[in-house]
């Protein structure tokens, strides 16, 4: 007999269609599975096997076929356990499923070799897509009901033993649908740190708003132990929680990688941090089965790269790509998947090999040679897509022992933050509303200069050699430096504060001297 149950794998982010044809026959006693499967499937028919006799089924005594269709498309996991076996069931006449439940439900599930069905990645992604791709109902292990019942008018079942699902579908027992636990609700940053921890550094502390304003990709250069960590810690305490198609885009991404450790939902701005050890397939993304990268885990989050020379150069040359698109491409023979990586980027290093280039308190050992070299190793392309470059100096034993209220809290920058976003979406005709993403053509539309502010900008532009990245930069960080302080028209300050955010340059133009 034949029977077919429907499943799905996740391929990038989006779901894809697989349908789980089973054929019981009799010939030579043999379990084959065919389309493209990988090792974990091809293995899976030792778990079925194991898992029907434990339960009290036992595999017929005949030759099993399984086909994955699509073939073309490689599978990959072990998710399509539980709709195999289930289709076994059916084929051999040992369980009555209406047509039309099958037709509209997608099963997925890992067997173990009792019976019990063990949680896959992916289910939430699968929920996702499950409308588009003609399903209502979902079957999945009970691990992972309560992430794909966030899905609204999706029905989801969750299960923990085949025992269980066996029963469920003969219709002697009854399985409530899961409802989603999760109450949504905009959540910031750790509230364990807050900026009124870090002492002094004024200037950090205000080109953070603007990058949490605008999303701006942002650099500290500073001697070891300036702070530059502890501030892009606290980053995520002032920006504004994500909204719920966010939250669902970042879980989706979360889901797919299978580290959403329990939760439904990753309802916190993500801010990943990975060691400057990290290979270039861990940072954006690949393997045989293409799988998201920080990058792509830092999506509508902070992407943090401490000690951002010590990274292989091939390493962050893959980030420029990823941060221009706010997308990674990986492109496979077998496949093509693209994963989203809208994030802010921030990163910390230090002025030279030794650590203190332009320190106040400690003089520098490295030859000019040595700090041009340094500097040499992040390319000017990466560069021009970090918007802000500020210097983050020593801290004055003054300031260290004084006792007088820090009045700079998160919760006081974060109000600012708060209206200039609000700005920037009223303002805003499309899904993108962030500064850092204007195009060229919404920068002639938004960025409207004061009489003064554009003869300045002529006079940078000229003076400073800039480039038509540069001087489009230099807009977008002026218009959020005046959606800061509620200024429709952008000011002659606001350009002057926006310029001073390119200290590389000079750095750099110093050691070269």
């Amino acid at each position: 007999m034949h029977a077919k149950i429907f499943s799905a794998t996740p391929i990038g982010v989006n779901a894809h269609s697989v349908e789980i044809e089973v054929d019981v026959s009799f010939g030579m006693v043999n379990f084959f599975i065919v389309g493209l499967p990988d090792t974990a499937i091809k293995e899976s028919s030792k778990r079925i096997s194991t898992a029907l006799k434990n339960t009290g089924v036992g595999l017929p005594a005949k030759k099993i076929t399984v086909n994955l269709a699509p073939a073309d498309i490689k599978k990959e996991g072990t998710l399509f356990d539980l709709p195999i076996a289930l289709g076994i069931m059916v084929a051999s006449g040992l369980l009555e499923i209406p047509q039309e439940f099958i037709q509209s439900t997608l099963v997925l599930g890992e067997l173990s070799l009792d019976g019990g069905i063990r949680p896959v990645r992916g289910a939430l992604a699968i929920a996702f897509d499950a409308k588009s791709l003609g399903k209502k109902r979902m079957i999945v292990p009970r691990e992972n009901a309560h992430e794909a019942a966030l899905i609204d008018e999706l029905e989801v079942i969750g299960v923990s033993h085949l025992s269980e699902l066996v029963a469920y579908l003969k219709g002697d027992i009854h399985i409530a649908p899961t409802r989603a636990q999760s109450q949504y609700g905009a959540q910031r940053g750790n509230s364990d740190v807050d900026f009124s921890q870090v002492k002094g550094q004024y200037h950090a502390k205000r080109a953070l708003q603007i990058a949490a304003a605008g999303r701006h990709n942002l650099l500290m250069i500073g001697s070891p132990g300036s702070g530059k960590t502890m501030l892009a810690k606290r980053l995520p305490t002032i920006m504004p929680g994500m909204q719920f198609a966010e939250v669902l885009e970042t879980s989706k991404i979360y889901s797919i990688s299978g580290k959403l450790d329990g939760k439904s939902l990753i309802e916190q701005r993500p801010f990943r941090a990975p060691h400057h050890t990290v290979s270039q397939a861990g940072l954006v993304g690949g393997g045989s089965f293409p799988q998201p990268g920080e990058v792509s885990l830092a999506h509508n989050g902070i992407l943090f790269l401490d000690e951002l020379t010590e990274f292989r150069k091939d390493v962050l040359e893959a980030l420029r790509q990823p941060l221009e698109t706010r997308s990674v491409f990986i492109a496979r023979v077998q496949q093509t998947v693209t994963f989203p990586s809208a994030c802010m980027f921030v990163a910390a290093m230090n002025p030279c090999p030794c650590g203190y280039f332009g320190d106040k308190k400690r003089t520098c050992v490295c030859a000019p040679a040595q700090v041009e070299q340094y500097f040499k190793k992040l390319s000017g392309p990466l560069l021009d897509r970090i918007d802000i470059h500020i210097n983050v100096p020593s801290i004055d034993y003054e300031e260290i022992t004084s006792q007088a209220p820090n009045k700079q809290t998160s919760q006081e920058l974060f109000e600012s933050v708060a209206g200039a976003v609000e700005r920037q979406k009223m303002r805003s005709t499309g899904s993108f509303y962030w500064n850092a993403y204007l195009t060229p053509d919404s920068i002639e539309t938004y960025c409207p200069l004061s009489s003064e502010a554009e003869q300045l900008m002529k006079k940078a532009y000229d003076r400073l050699r800039l480039s038509m990245r540069g001087y489009h930069k230099i807009l977008k960080l002026s218009r959020t430096i005046a959606d800061l302080e509620g200024s429709d028209l952008i000011q002659a300050h606001h350009i002057q504060e926006a310029i001073s955010y390119r200290s590389l340059d000079r750095i750099i133009e110093r050691t070269t001297v």
